[in-house]
């Protein structure tokens, strides 16, 4: 993978799985806080997950829900409450919902994998990659694959981005049954301007991580990473199967595995 997002290398040259630290880590429940992306960090992760919405006066906040009732002490749409209202609220009564910018900033050397919520957030987000010039350090990815490539549009250099549920749909289903030529040529077109597929174990009935799905995506160029795994016997047989990365709420056990096999990259 050319894009220098993919670039986790062990000392000889060799490329790591990459470990995303999912929403950042934290056994207190203050997701996408700087307190977890901060633990995260502490533990070694160069990678972390997180989800974007924007205010409504354009400010990119780090945070998972359409609402702020699940996670902070506020009420009401993140999308209908201007920059400095949300400056007040906080996640579980304690944290301050982050700001992409400020992240960018006190944790220069993280790359970031986007998770683009909403409409009302694309050209926001589009515009905080523009002014940071951060195209090097962030992967875009949405379930909608028409909001993500609104984003890509938008940006003046190319960063990678991970396909939508549609685009993956497509892929899982259509894999087992047409002719690989056939396979591989939709796909380069329905694909053209992704680079990972980022996917759960299964969907339902329907098994979405196979051996036969990692080779035919590692046959278009594509890598995958594998959402959300927790378990480290999970983690241990999906990385057997050639998996190149695992989105992890327990980052610390995540980390555990890989030092176990020789893949983490601080030793």
């Amino acid at each position: 993978m050319s894009l220098p997002f993919f670039d986790h290398c062990a000392g000889d040259g060799s490329q790591l799985p990459i470990a995303m630290a999912h929403r950042g880590f934290s056994g207190e429940g203050l997701e996408n806080s700087m307190a977890a992306f901060r633990a995260a960090v502490g533990l070694g992760y160069r990678y972390l997950e997180t989800d974007v919405h924007a205010t409504s006066d354009g400010v990119v906040l780090l945070f998972h829900d359409d609402t702020l009732d699940r996670l902070t002490d506020g009420r009401g749409k993140v999308s209908d409450l201007p920059a400095a209202e949300a400056a007040k609220v906080r996640i579980g009564g304690s944290e301050p919902i982050p700001r992409l910018d400020e992240l960018l900033a006190e944790l220069p050397d993280v790359r970031l994998n986007l998770d683009v919520k909403d409409w009302n957030s694309v050209a926001s987000i589009a515009a905080v990659i523009e002014e940071h010039q951060v195209h090097d350090r962030v992967l875009v990815t949405s379930f909608s694959d028409r909001r993500r490539r609104a984003v890509l549009k938008r940006l003046s250099r190319p960063v990678a981005a991970s396909a939508g549920v549609g685009s993956i749909a497509l892929f899982t289903l259509l894999g087992p049954v047409l002719p690989r030529t056939v396979f591989q040529w939709l796909m380069r077109r329905i694909l053209r301007d992704v680079h990972a597929l980022q996917v759960p174990v299964r969907r339902g009935i329907v098994k979405v991580v196979t051996p036969a799905s990692i080779r035919r995506a590692h046959a278009l160029g594509l890598v995958v990473h594998v959402w959300t795994v927790n378990e480290p016997e999970e983690m241990h047989r999906l990385l057997e199967l050639g998996v190149d990365g695992l989105v992890t709420d327990r980052a610390d056990l995540l980390r555990e595995v890989l030092v176990e096999r020789g893949e983490w990259p601080h030793g």
